[in-house]
């Protein structure tokens, strides 16, 4: 086992690199299908004896180094692949669901998604930059989806800002619940949505729906779809950002989808 995996190393690493009787494709570049089938001896390897990183440091810290920086960039390579699959497979999901919460203007020819979770903090960073983008970018919307990953109390949140939607209150509601510097508890939700001029007892009525959990385990099939791993994530045309990005970057991605449309693309 140890032969092959250091030889896989050397020959990702470049054929400069790679022992000259490790394998005929030493002798130049590899193909992608080669290229592909090392990469895949090397994964599994490293699965099956992570020992095997010690033995290569030794033989050749430069090969470990240029071979671990080729196998991150398949993964980046094979992740953003994966990703633009899921998008194009459920795109009428992500984009064009008419039951979905919009932040910005509805009728807006942009559109981003945010899939989030009131309790996050990188969420309620995110939630500044977006309120800014909208405000700046009237062509901009912002379909936004619960995606409760932090435990009972997320779930709670997520379901009192559906339930929230029937009263026309989601936006005033997720406002001030992203911007809570405490846990999303029943009494600390039910001051919030007092606060944002809901009726409490239809509200926590409505909660406990049947459709509100449909919804919410609609969002986090579509999430496992995108491989999603956490909060926040933001899709932009064909795009899956995962993590909180600034505004400077979400503006960015809105100038290539403006582009993008104005060439027809």
């Amino acid at each position: 086992m140890r032969i092959p995996v250091l030889a896989a190393l050397a020959l990702l690493a470049g054929p400069a690199l790679a022992q000259p009787a490790a394998t005929p494709a030493a002798e130049g570049a590899l193909t992608p299908a080669q290229r592909g089938e090392v990469i895949g001896i090397l994964r599994e390897a490293l699965r099956s004896d992570p020992s095997i990183l010690g033995e290569a440091l030794r033989a050749n810290p430069l090969v470990l180094r240029d071979a671990f920086e080729a196998l991150r960039e398949a993964e980046t390579r094979d992740r953003d692949g994966a990703a633009r699959a899921a998008i194009a497979q459920h795109n009428d999901a992500l984009f064009r669901d008419p039951a979905d919460p919009v932040r910005g203007n509805p009728g807006a020819p942009i559109t981003l998604v945010e899939f989030f979770d009131v309790r996050c903090p990188y969420c309620k960073q995110l939630h500044l930059a977006m309120g800014d983008l909208v405000r700046r970018n009237p062509d901009v919307r912002v379909v936004l989806k619960d995606l409760p990953v932090l435990g009972p109390n997320s779930v709670l949140a997520a379901r009192a800002l559906l339930a929230a939607q029937r009263q026309g209150k989601y936006e005033a509601l997720h406002g001030l619940l992203l911007r809570l510097r405490e846990d999303p508890t029943e009494p600390v939700i039910r001051r919030e949505a007092e606060k944002a001029g809901l009726d409490w007892p239809r509200l926590r009525r409505e909660m406990d729906d049947p459709g509100i959990a449909a919804r919410i385990a609609a969002n986090r099939r579509l999430a496992e779809a995108l491989r999603l791993e956490g909060t926040p994530a933001v899709v932009v045309g064909e795009t899956l950002i995962p993590g909180a990005v600034d505004l400077a970057t979400l503006e960015r991605l809105v100038g290539e989808q403006r582009e993008r449309a104005r060439r027809g693309g």
